[in-house]
């Protein structure tokens, strides 16, 4: 919830801000700042949240913490390319793909319940899925809408 928070919040007050600037709404670089800016907030949870995001991933995955680090450090890095004219719609379909692989992650933890943030197993369970796997595909479309598309 607060990723999407973050997101819809940084989208609106940068689309005042641009207004404000410039006198015109650019709706495709409110877009880009937002999701730069939830992708920012999400990644510190992988470099504070370690141990609870290591048990969200499947058992047979090696390296888990490893993973943990590299993808907060993807999602730094994608919310800069968004943000660089030249590599955004590159970034945006790997930012796509990126949203597509962590949704196994995202799945396994609540079938077994994970509180990455305590690093328990006392979560919220496979109800979550219900709020979390549209979510992942809205965040999907705001990339490709606001990034790929009104490009």
């Amino acid at each position: 919830m607060k990723p999407l928070v973050i997101l819809l919040g940084a989208f609106v007050v940068s689309l005042l801000i641009i207004r404000l600037v410039t006198g015109e709404f650019d709706y495709s670089l409110s877009g880009r700042i937002a999701m730069a800016a939830m992708l920012a907030f999400t990644a510190i949870g992988h470099f504070a949240f370690v141990e609870g995001m290591t048990m969200m991933m499947p058992a047979f995955f090696p390296f888990k913490k490893q993973i943990v680090y590299l993808t907060g450090v993807i999602e730094v890095a994608a919310a800069i390319g968004l943000l660089v004219p030249q590599l955004r719609y590159l970034v945006a379909w790997l930012l796509i793909l990126f949203f597509v692989l962590i949704l196994p992650a995202n799945i396994n933890a609540a079938i077994n319940k994970i509180d990455y943030q305590k690093g328990t197993t006392d979560g919220k369970g496979l109800n979550y899925l219900w709020f979390r796997v549209p979510l992942q595909i809205f965040f999907i479309a705001w990339v490709y809408f606001f990034a790929v598309r009104l490009s």
